[in-house]
């Protein structure tokens, strides 16, 4: 896996939506057999703050390409459900050339997708939810702008190269049997399981996983052509024997971690919600950012002084 991109001052100009592919990843596009144009896909893990792009190789399937440290979040573990929440979203969505912004207030910006199916037929209100730059969040999830460059380059290079969509998935942490074990008593528990079938399949494949929406939940990888109504009913399909195999596994060794487990090793779930109009203090603000370090409110890099020698100490001098 590639190391955290972490961004900064020191990363040269900022170009804008006319950005070119860094040559340093162009190179490692490269020498993971695949092209520059060819088609990418992301996913993203609000606990862990990480970012992911994978890119088509050559042999048809996707494979990582690189990891990037999301510099702000806002609000908490679990689906967005109201317009003004604060609530950054979670679930699959799909990436148009028409969603991406050029023009952002926030250097640039590709807008999610949300409400998608899945969220409307669950009352779920809201919309311009991005993807952007700044380092600052209030629903959104915020790259560094050095960041979001690369980002908007490599979504452009696939459009240009004949993708006509890419995969956005976003969950709430690694889908880990660990990790499903620490959330058990989340009240997002249900929702995060289901979201889970649709990360294995991914981590099965390697290929997008084909969505739908049927009895107001999510449906993967229905049959070609297959009819569906949100809230109708869902058809019967048969599970791929490796997916069994993986759910059967991960289900049993997530339930010998959850009988081991003490209370404190469950997460902590909290009861704070954020509701539309609400006033927020600056610390509660910069606490629900979940903002990495090295940025300011404005999403400006922070520079950090030199330690002062003892002479400067002493006298006051900055030389």
């Amino acid at each position: 896996m590639s190391a955290c991109q972490k961004g900064g001052a020191d990363l040269g100009a900022l170009l804008g939506a006319s950005a070119p592919v860094p040559p340093k990843l162009v190179k490692e596009i490269q020498a993971k057999s695949m092209g520059v144009k060819s088609p990418i896909l992301v996913r993203l893990y609000k606990e862990e703050s990480q970012l992911e792009v994978w890119k088509q190789a050559n042999d048809g399937k996707f494979a990582l390409l690189k990891t990037y440290a999301i510099c702000a979040w806002s609000g908490k573990l679990g689906p967005k459900r109201t317009a003004g929440d604060r609530q950054a979203p979670e679930g699959f969505y799909n990436i148009t050339p028409g969603q991406m912004n050029p023009t952002s207030n926030y250097h640039l910006a590709f807008n999610v997708g949300y409400p998608n199916q899945f969220d409307r037929a669950n009352g779920g209100t809201g919309e311009h939810l991005m993807v952007h730059g700044s380092c600052n969040s209030s629903g959104c999830y915020a790259m560094d702008d050095w960041q979001m460059e690369e980002l908007y380059a490599l979504a452009r290079e696939a459009f240009a190269g004949g993708q006509r969509s890419f995969q956005f998935q976003a969950y709430p942490f690694r889908m880990t049997p660990k990790n499903m074990a620490r959330h058990r008593q989340s009240e997002h528990y249900a929702f995060w399981k289901m979201m889970k079938d649709g990360a294995d399949r991914f981590e099965l494949t390697k290929k997008p996983v084909e969505i739908g929406v049927c009895e107001k939940r999510y449906l993967f990888d229905p049959k070609p052509g297959e009819a569906l109504s949100a809230a109708g009913a869902c058809p019967k399909l048969e599970e791929p024997a490796p997916l069994m195999a993986k759910r059967i596994a991960d289900e049993a060794e997530e339930e010998k971690l959850v009988a081991t487990m003490q209370p404190s090793d469950f997460a902590v779930t909290t009861t704070f919600a954020y509701k539309p109009g609400m006033p927020i203090t600056a610390e509660a603000y910069a606490a629900e950012q979940h903002r990495r370090a090295g940025f300011d409110r404005l999403g400006k890099p922070v520079v950090e002084e030199a330690p002062k020698t003892a002479f400067q100490a002493v006298t006051g001098s900055n030389k």
